[in-house]
């Protein structure tokens, strides 16, 4: 049985050591894949039956690693196990340098870079030269003790890092008496690392502060009282009292109250969104069903007017929780330019290493001193140490999808997030996402003698047993129609996929559905009159359906879905970024489908699609180059597997929706799709940016290097400052806005 968890370990961890940690721990019999992240989150899928999640925690801390207050998620069965947040490991071997805070290596940093300058100042003076290799010692100190501590614990574990390596070289311009050059390397080298940590941290809090959006605490009802308790208490069906301008402490239904709320955090909807008592909320227990304005989230906001909520989702099952784990699920997950920069480190780290080795020999074949050769070798050691180049894209990745979750939008990883960015169609699934999803019953026209009431009556007996969104339209539409007359009820409702659907009713058996339905059941085309009649429907754009009764025709049904009121503006901005095709597929006629797309600016509508076939139609775009699936993530995960990114809309609520996309519009609402689009190609353009700057800078300092053009001094300041660049440099991405 396969399962996986996530842990969160206490301490940064950068790329090499991310890399690094990943190939010991997928060494381990049972484990089938791991994902890390440098903000210390670890994914871990794994075979329940040769190895234990205990088993996994001892390797992880095995490996030098410190478990910090175990977030350990287990989702085979879709729910978080929490029964271990009481352990607490702690490995000794994990120095703690934390002396004076999280920002400790930053202060050390800047110690070292006051005592190198003194020192500098003090090398001026040919009677101070003793005070200044003093000095330039102390800085050497404090500018290495969090280099020696990494390296340390790498060597430990049998790993080679950049630590080691520029520690080595700064002990060996300090064995050839160039104490300056050690100090200069070991402050710029752990300034670097602290400024990268400390812009790194930027982005993390981002995401962190999901966590904090819940409120601790909840007011509820109990034996006529109102008693504070933790939201993890909570029960399904509790009453919770929500107070004005507090937060909301779980999801659930209004029962008592009116208030805007404000769902910015959850769905990225800037207006807040009124909220309204639903009154059948005691039969109403499953959430997604539940309609926009009587269903609120965990972390929201409420505004002035107080709540009554009925709970329908415990703390640890609420969107709000389920987002925070996809989101730390999403920071491990590798994009294709990641993997293809590790496979790229992986022959490039030991050549560099074999060229260094060469050059500490080259005083053989040159005129120089071994001095002089070593000090080269140290030199390119330093030039060609691809520190920029790992950090790049994680660090792109991480800022875009921190500021995506502002924005109401869940990016499942590097993959969709760089993905997303090379599609040039898009396509949509109509009803529900390009519709309200609530069409009305607009005709009901009887066929021969038949009246329109009998007509009504079996339409609205057969009906009421469909759960489709038409089904309910036709119901509410006929009851209008016909008042509260008594109804025989219909049974044995089948349906029938794509064409429509059958049921028993007053002892006959009652089809309702499309021309293809009929023509298979009779043998023959339905009668010109319907097929005028249907006709004259579609190319209004309404969906027309016929009835059929035992062996007469009833007559002829329509119903029509409204265009979602973002929808026209929606699409006028995708064309605006470049989206040429947006494509709508339906298992409407084809007339009905051109007819929509007309009015809302869609210039491939595909109609009469069964469900395989918008598979079909997938595979054929795809063809021509990379495209996005729309839809609900429900009915349309077939089509969204094939799609190149598959996006779920209004997925706040929907626990399914959330797992199948990629990609998550958590709002009900097309707008942020623009915005998710025009994020990814931006971060696309980041990433090349930062691996045009990364390697550019390894391309020109390795030459320079080696013709001793530049010396170990030079070298760090312009190392560290390309791996400083592309960090804050994908940190812009925090504020991107399209």
């Amino acid at each position: 049985m396969t399962k996986k968890i996530q842990i969160k370990t206490e301490g940064k961890l950068n790329a090499q050591q991310v890399n690094d940690f990943e190939q010991n721990l997928i060494k381990i019999n049972g484990i089938k894949t791991v994902s890390s992240s440098d903000t210390g989150w670890i994914d871990v899928e794994f075979n329940a039956t040769i190895i234990n999640q205990a088993e996994i925690i001892v390797s992880i801390q095995a490996l030098g690693l410190t478990i910090a207050d175990m977030d350990l998620h287990t989702i085979d069965d879709g729910t978080q196990n929490k029964d271990d947040n009481q352990h607490h490991g702690h490995d000794h071997r994990h120095l703690n340098l934390q002396i004076f805070g999280e920002n400790t290596e930053l202060y050390f940093a800047l110690l070292s870079g006051l005592f190198w300058i003194i020192g500098l100042l003090f090398s001026f003076s040919s009677y101070s030269e003793e005070v200044a290799t003093s000095l330039f010692i102390v800085g050497a100190l404090f500018g290495g003790v969090f280099t020696l501590v990494s390296a340390t614990l790498a060597l430990l574990k049998g790993l080679f890092q950049i630590d080691f390596l520029m520690l080595f070289a700064a002990v060996g311009a300090a064995a050839l008496g160039k104490w300056g050059e050690s100090a200069l390397l070991l402050f710029l080298f752990s300034l670097g690392h602290a400024l990268e940590h400390y812009a790194m941290k930027r982005a993390r809090k981002s995401i962190s502060a999901l966590s904090d959006l819940a409120p601790p605490m909840a007011l509820v009802k109990r034996n006529n009282q109102l008693v504070e308790v933790h939201i993890e208490e909570l029960e399904i069906g509790d009453i919770v009292v929500v107070r004005p301008n507090s937060k909301i402490s779980a999801d659930g239904l209004v029962i008592k109250g009116s208030s805007a709320v404000n769902q910015a955090a959850i769905t990225g909807e800037s207006m807040p969104i009124t909220k309204h008592p639903n009154p059948e909320w005691e039969n109403e227990n499953e959430i997604k069903k539940i309609p926009a304005e009587n269903r609120v989230f965990a972390g929201t906001i409420n505004g002035t007017g107080a709540l009554e909520i009925k709970v329908l989702k415990k703390a640890k099952d609420s969107t709000l929780s389920k987002l925070i784990y996809l989101v730390k699920e999403a920071e491990t997950q590798k994009s294709p330019t990641q993997h293809l920069t590790d496979q790229f480190e992986k022959y490039y780290v030991p050549s560099v290493l074999v060229t260094v080795i060469l050059l500490l020999f080259a005083f053989l074949v040159i005129d120089e001193t071994v001095e002089q050769s070593f000090y080269r070798a140290m030199s390119v050691l330093i030039a060609a140490s691809p520190c920029a180049l790992a950090i790049s894209t994680p660090s792109a990745v991480l800022a875009g999808i921190a500021r995506a979750a502002r924005k109401g939008v869940l990016i499942k990883g590097g993959r969709p997030l760089e993905d997303l960015g090379e599609v040039n169609a898009i396509a949509f699934d109509k009803t529900g996402t390009l519709t309200e999803g609530t069409p009305k019953l607009t005709h009901a026209v009887p066929f021969g003698e038949v009246s329109q009431e009998y007509l009504l009556k079996a339409s609205i007996a057969v009906e009421e047993l469909s759960d489709h969104p038409l089904a309910a339209a036709i119901v509410k539409g006929g009851r209008e129609i016909v008042g509260e007359i008594e109804i025989p009820k219909a049974i044995n409702l089948k349906a029938l996929i794509a064409r429509g659907i059958q049921a028993e009713w007053n002892g006959k058996v009652v089809h309702i559905g499309n021309r293809r339905l009929f023509e298979e059941l009779t043998g023959k085309a339905v009668p010109d009159e319907i097929d005028q009649k249907m006709s004259e429907f579609e190319w209004g754009g309404h969906t027309a359906m016929i009835v059929h009764e035992g062996s007469q025709y009833l007559g002829v049904i329509s119903a029509m879905d409204v265009a979602r009121p973002e929808v026209v503006s929606t699409l006028a901005a995708l064309k605006k970024i470049g989206i040429q095709k947006m494509v709508m597929l339906t298992g409407d006629h084809q007339q009905v489908a051109n007819a929509i797309a007309k009015t809302i600016g869609i210039t491939d509508p595909m109609g009469n699609l069964l469900p395989e076939d918008k598979v079909l139609a997938i595979e054929q775009l795809k063809e021509k180059g990379g495209v996005a699936m729309v839809g609900d993530g429900v009915n349309d995960a077939p089509a969204m597997a094939k799609s190149t990114v598959g996006i779920a809309m209004g997925a706040a609520g929907s626990d399914v929706a959330l797992e199948t996309a990629d990609i998550a519009l958590m709002a009900d609402k097309l707008d942020n799709l623009p915005f998710a689009i025009g994020l990814s190609r931006k971060a696309k353009l980041i990433i090349k940016q930062n691996l045009f700057l990364s390697l550019g800078m390894v391309a020109i300092l390795v030459p320079l290097t080696l013709m001793g053009t530049i010396a170990i001094g030079p070298a760090v300041v312009f190392h560290e400052g390309s791996t400083l660049l592309v960090v804050l440099n994908a940190l812009r991405l925090l504020r991107y806005e399209l």
